[in-house]
């Protein structure tokens, strides 16, 4: 048996962040990391664009607000501070028409009440800062959004943590047995306090401590393809998104290389890892996926069936690639390349409100701390956010007044 104060189930961005203050905060503390894979971002945290949202899609009463601007700041510092890859390319977001120009508007009020640099600008000063990029007489300028390689991150905040810090490779979570100990693939492990950031699995795990019972994960595939001509673009540029939904429709990204790539989609998926083909395929999670979104298809809830039949077009190489050419003067649609690693953003859906959680959530059990919707843009807000969950753990385990749990 295997005996730690800090357990946290899951090795990805939010679960190593978290690994990470609470050392800085306790450095006494014994901390293991459950990490079901062999590596290191096998999934959402090394899946995603890398890109470090500024702050300002976000509901200014919202944790996303909140942690957005902080996080960037923190994620960028640390980069530079360890020689990490970074494109500081900044983004602009473009309007298809007249009746997306109020978009435009509400993103900048929204970006001046998160504390935001942004700059609505017109058309001569897009053509200044992004000569490619297409618009309806106005556009936001962000200068604080940049890219990172999510991998590289990721790795390089696992490599650093102390001794005190292990990580266990191979070793999925199983059950709970009791309110301190549970087994995974090969150990029985005994904890005082466990934090469950298990991305998609999160909710799972949550439910056999009785939390957040009223919530499951639905899975969304996002799919991205790459462009040959590295100089189509020179920043990050996105639509105005629909602001009803957490997605943020199909833009163009710049990566950390300077290559650019096309994505993501939000395509309904089938199973939590739901990649390509039949990989990772339960049937135990397609019956439920499957029964979930036929419900949500069925009810219309937040205009899933407008969301599913757009997203399930995306399917087609040609309609993809159209959504695209959209925010640019000039592309030759001939340079498109092949498909790139595809993402699954596991969002967390109300099943008592059959409605998305458009915010971070995260429960408490009586020595557990579970995060139940971590999803985009968790890899950016990663240390802001970390911090948020430690306050609160060292609240509920009395870390600060003891010293140790």
């Amino acid at each position: 048996m295997i005996h730690t104060d800090l357990l946290i189930v899951g090795g990805g961005i939010v679960g190593l962040s978290i690994a990470r203050e609470l050392n800085n905060r306790y450095s006494d503390l014994s901390i293991t990391i459950v990490e079901k894979e062999s590596d290191l971002a096998c999934h959402a945290s090394g899946r995603n664009s890398g890109v470090l949202h500024a702050g300002f899609y976000y509901s200014p009463d919202s944790l996303k607000a909140k942690f957005t601007a902080e996080g960037n700041a923190l994620l960028t510092e640390y980069c530079l501070k360890h020689a990490l890859a970074i494109n500081r390319c900044g983004k602009i977001v473009v309007a298809r028409d007249e009746n997306e120009l109020e978009g435009i508007f509400e993103l900048k009020r929204r970006g001046d009440k998160n504390g935001v640099a942004l700059e609505v600008i017109d058309e001569k000063r897009l053509e200044e800062l992004e000569p490619n990029a297409r618009t309806f007489s106005k556009a936001l300028y962000s200068p604080a959004t940049s890219v990172v390689n999510p991998k590289e991150v990721v790795r390089h905040v696992a490599q650093n943590l102390p001794k005190n810090v292990r990580i266990l490779f191979n070793e999925k979570f199983i059950r709970r047995v009791d309110s301190h100990s549970i087994t995974t693939t090969s150990q029985k492990i005994k904890f005082k306090y466990l934090i469950n950031a298990a991305g998609a699995y999160s909710d799972k795990i949550a439910h056999q401590f009785g939390i957040g019972k009223k919530y499951t994960l639905i899975p969304f595939k996002g799919l991205y393809m790459e462009y040959k001509d590295s100089n189509l673009i020179q920043k990050h540029i996105y639509p105005v998104p629909n602001l009803k939904n957490p997605f943020l429709g199909v833009h163009f990204t710049r990566t950390v290389t300077g290559k650019v790539k096309i994505g993501p989609t939000a395509i309904p998926a089938f199973w939590r890892e739901n990649y390509q083909g039949l990989s990772n395929f339960r049937l135990d999670e397609f019956l439920e996926i499957m029964y979930r979104e036929a419900k949500l298809f069925f009810l219309n809830s937040f205009h899933f069936r407008e969301l599913a039949f757009e997203e399930m077009k995306k399917y087609n190489r040609n309609y993809f690639i159209q959504q695209s050419t959209y925010l640019v003067k000039k592309i030759d649609v001939n340079n498109f390349g092949d498909y790139l690693n595809p993402g699954i953003r596991a969002q967390l859906l109300d099943i008592e409100k059959m409605k998305l959680e458009m915010d971070f959530v995260a429960e408490h059990g009586e020595n557990s701390t579970h995060i139940l919707n971590a999803v985009s843009p968790a890899f950016t807000s990663a240390f802001s956010f970390s911090k948020y969950i430690v306050d609160q753990v060292e609240n509920k385990a009395g870390l600060a007044a003891r010293g140790k749990i």
